[in-house]
């Protein structure tokens, strides 16, 4: 079970992180004014920790 969780901890935070690197690019590709970045990388990251910790249960309970 502990290896389950140190296990998906790490596949979050590599998700995590590429998932904002991408955005990062987008915007930069896009041209999306400083000021709606925080707005944009906030919704994103609370998107996918909903995504993630849906996906975490769904494996814990099957």
């Amino acid at each position: 079970m502990a290896a389950l969780i140190i296990t998906f901890i790490l596949f979050s935070v590599f998700i995590l992180y590429h998932i904002n690197r991408m955005t990062n690019l987008l915007c930069i590709q896009k041209e999306i004014p400083e000021e709606r970045h925080e707005k944009i990388f906030r919704t994103v990251n609370i998107l996918m920790v909903i995504l993630l910790c849906s996906s975490y249960i769904e494996i814990l309970y099957v």
